[in-house]
């Protein structure tokens, strides 16, 4: 039977972490990481989100800022937001809820936040210090995937890695996160012939597809580590991953849960990156 990798338990005590470090900033220098969410629109799914980042920032003890523009805000007027932002010295992290509707375009929006400031590690900037290994900030989700991985204790040097899915948000710079531990990877789509036989060449075996149910058994080595991004709903409304848990389980040697894997580290993350951007803050002022 697989090992569950718990979210939560890693999350907590990276979070524990994040706290001891940024007391320790806030005594030794007067910075408190501050973190900035804009929310556009109303959408349900966001406003927890958004929730949930706020809640996070202050078990840390860092300063949360939100701002809320309603669905017709213009870009203009949240490009001008952020510009104030970048320049405000108390805001180390800027974070703008995505989807954003769809008069606005979501890649002029981060283009527009400054690298230093950008905790989504979406800027081109970021991208391009993610290809060469040499980055301040990591993707939420990735970051928190090799945190996972990391905590099972097996070496990813010398493994075959599958990623299905390509975003540029999770599956891209999943493959980099991989590929900088020394891992032959390789990354899979809809377009890839032959996926199950491929999968089933994985030792560790990571799916960010949004496809319930979409990995099986038969596209699972024996022994694997298996890590679940997917956040789906089954024919119930029921919250599940992109893997048919029940039957990989059984063959993984490691599997994360959905809920409670890999969620909870997307957040822990993005605290991570915002403290991150406070003490190269302080490190530049030196």
């Amino acid at each position: 039977m697989g090992k569950i990798i718990s979210g939560k338990e890693v999350s907590k005590v990276l979070r524990e972490q994040i706290k001891a470090d940024a007391t320790a900033l806030r005594e030794n220098s007067g910075i408190q990481p501050g973190l900035a969410v804009i929310l556009v629109g109303n959408d349900p799914a966001s406003q927890i989100y958004v929730r949930n980042k706020q809640k996070a920032c202050e078990e840390v003890g860092f300063h949360a800022f939100e701002f809320k523009l309603n669905e017709n805000a213009t870009e203009e007027q949240l490009l001008d937001l952020i510009g104030v932002l970048n320049k405000d010295n108390k805001v180390h992290g800027i974070l703008v809820q995505l989807p954003l509707p769809d008069h606005i375009d979501p890649q002029t929006v981060i283009n527009n936040i400054s690298p230093q400031k950008d905790v989504d590690a979406f800027h081109p900037v970021n991208v391009g210090k993610i290809m060469i290994g040499n980055y301040d900030f990591l993707p939420c989700t990735p970051a928190g995937v090799m945190e996972l991985i990391d905590s099972t204790g097996v070496e990813i040097g010398g493994k075959n890695c599958v990623v299905v899915g390509r975003s540029n948000i999770v599956g891209k710079p999943m493959a980099m996160l991989l590929l900088h531990q020394n891992a032959t990877v390789t990354i899979c789509h809809s377009k890839t012939k032959n996926l199950s036989e491929i999968c089933a060449t994985a030792d560790i075996l990571v799916s960010a597809v949004g496809r319930a149910h979409f990995i099986t058994a038969d596209m699972v080595k024996e022994g694997a580590i298996v890590i679940d991004v997917g956040m789906n709903h089954d024919e119930n409304g029921k919250l599940c991953g992109d893997v048919e848990f029940a039957e990989v389980e059984p063959k993984a040697s490691y599997i994360t849960p959905v809920p409670g894997g890999v969620g909870p580290m997307t957040i822990t993350m993005l605290m991570k990156n915002t403290l991150r951007a406070a003490e190269l803050k302080l490190k530049n002022q030196k």
